[in-house]
């Protein structure tokens, strides 16, 4: 189906849409965290890449990296995008090559690193839990 709008216009209605985060995957993880007896975290801390959760004292930040954004290798097999895939794949790569960067600059200043996949928050919970647990040294 044609689009009904120029391209041009089309690209004026897109810049104006803002993302919410992954809410629901960063919602499983708090829920996760509550019901494993994981405390001292925060959300969102002014830090490099903002962390959707990280443990100040322990020096700990965690992302939950949604598979499609962060472009999850065995989940996104078979399974890019048809339409604009150019712009998607761009899009992707811009996004690792940022949490690259993110992990650089919160190592520099002498912050462990946890990403978590949103198929591994969803599927296998103990192992996201462990993962942050060796982090933390629990």
């Amino acid at each position: 189906m044609a689009d009904v709008f120029s391209k041009k216009k089309r690209s004026q209605v897109m810049s104006r849409i803002r993302g919410r985060g992954n809410k629901a995957t960063e919602l499983a993880l708090c829920s996760l965290l509550r019901d494993s007896g994981i405390s001292g975290w925060r959300r969102h801390q002014t830090l490099p890449g903002t962390p959707d959760f990280s443990f100040v004292s322990a020096r700990v930040a965690v992302f939950a990296d949604g598979c499609f954004w962060h472009g999850c290798h065995p989940c996104s097999k078979g399974r890019k995008p048809v339409n604009n895939a150019e712009y998607w794949s761009a899009k992707i790569k811009a996004n690792r090559q940022r949490d690259r960067r993110a992990n650089r600059n919160l190592k520099k200043k002498g912050w462990k690193v946890v990403r978590l996949w949103e198929h591994t928050i969803e599927r296998k919970p103990e192992n996201a839990v462990a993962r942050i647990c060796r982090a933390l040294k629990k």
